[in-house]
């Protein structure tokens, strides 16, 4: 078994290293500083392809894999971008795997393109404010108006909505009193968000602030019927396709995280000398940062496991989910460590790490909770009998 990056990998690393190399932990500190998103850099990756990284051929994409992309958004993350860098991308990624696997051949046509060159830019619009994680309980609804839907309800934690122009929503075309499974009834668009009928209110948080989060309150907004992804219903298994590789991507961007913040945390423990020697020397400061060293190592293995799998059309529940655990753990782990290794220093803005930290949170928390992740693996992993 060869745990090398192929050499398509390694040319990716490197694509992605040289464009990052002109937006550096000062550009990032500036974004997280002005809340503007990142156009200039979001633009060179698209006019580099990375956004069709994992699209087909046939409609402008690089025809790789997930596993092409974890690499593509480690680096993005490691070059101390984090998640301003990766979240500016992310949804672009992977986000349209669902339109991907059941769009017809003409959606894709109308679909992919322009989202592979960067002419739009698209949101995923899922969770509620009433649900949560429990998906299946969504209330937003599409209403039935001649051939297409007027969609109406409340949506939360949605990125990038304030500079999208698309967005992938699932929304209930049945009621929940008439649906005849738990997780039918729910319906998959992919269509344009239309302000007339969407109110879009930024949620102000502890960091990223670069990438917005929303709440949007859709009112009677049209979906033309040919925007409906797949058989109307089915919206829910349709995307979890989309769910798997995000939290592949995430554990990704974690792992790059978590390596930003080892990076900065050596080299200062290799220059800070206290009492007349480096604080590298001490084994109270070696030993943290050798742990986790091999906790990212470990995580980025169960990544990329999980990317192989999904790359094969093959069950990777449990590994992806897993592997966001470990990079969303291994991550924050690393970014406070690095800050305990940079002393009161590591409280100062100047020296990034505290930034690193605040937005290590991310791949820990979203866009499933680690409980959750424990509750997956206890119930459909080792069998035992479901907690909640």
């Amino acid at each position: 078994m060869n745990f090398d990056l192929t050499e398509t990998q390694a040319q990716i690393r490197d694509l992605v290293g040289k464009i990052c190399a002109d937006f550096d932990d000062s550009y990032w500190l500036a974004r997280d500083r002005d809340a503007a998103f990142p156009e200039d850099f979001y633009r060179a990756i698209a006019d580099a392809g990375l956004l069709g990284v994992a699209m087909p051929e046939a409609y402008g994409g690089s025809g790789l894999g997930i596993s092409e992309a974890a690499v593509m958004m480690r680096a993005i993350a490691e070059s101390g971008a984090c998640m301003a860098g990766a979240s500016s991308v992310h949804m672009n990624i992977f986000g349209l795997q669902p339109v991907v696997r059941f769009g017809t051949e003409a959606q894709k046509a109308r679909m992919l393109p322009p989202l592979i060159r960067g002419e739009h830019k698209a949101c995923f619009s899922v969770t509620e404010p009433g649900a949560g994680l429990n998906t299946t309980q969504i209330t937003t609804r599409a209403d039935r108006d001649g051939e297409g839907w007027l969609l109406t309800g409340q949506k939360i934690w949605t990125s990038t909505a304030q500079v999208a122009s698309k967005a992938l929503i699932l929304a209930r075309t049945t009621p929940l009193d008439r649906v005849t499974s738990k997780t039918g009834g729910l319906s998959l668009f992919y269509t344009t968000l239309d302000r007339r009928h969407a109110e879009i209110r930024v949620i102000g948080k502890m960091g990223r602030h670069a990438v917005d989060s929303n709440m949007i309150f859709f009112d009677a907004m049209p979906i033309p019927p040919e925007d409906l992804i797949g058989q109307e219903g089915e919206g829910f298994r349709q995307i979890l396709h989309g769910m798997n590789p995000e939290r592949i991507l995430l554990a990704a961007e974690g792992v790059g995280i978590g390596f930003a913040a080892l990076r900065r945390a050596t080299a200062y423990a290799n220059e800070r000398e206290v009492f007349g020697r480096k604080i590298g020397q001490n084994q109270s400061i070696q030993h943290p940062l050798a742990r986790c060293w091999m906790n990212l190592e470990a995580a980025w293995l169960m990544t990329m496991k999980a990317a192989a799998l999904f790359d094969a059309r093959q069950d990777c529940g449990a590994e992806a989910n897993t592997a966001k655990f470990l990079a969303g753990e291994a991550a924050f782990t690393a970014c406070e460590t690095a800050i305990l290794t940079h002393g009161g220093m590591g409280y100062a803005v100047e020296y990034h790490v505290e930034r690193y930290f605040r937005e290590s949170l991310i791949p820990r928390m979203t866009p499933i909770s680690p409980q959750m992740i424990l509750n997956f693996v206890s119930e459909k992993v080792l069998g035992l009998p479901k907690s909640y």
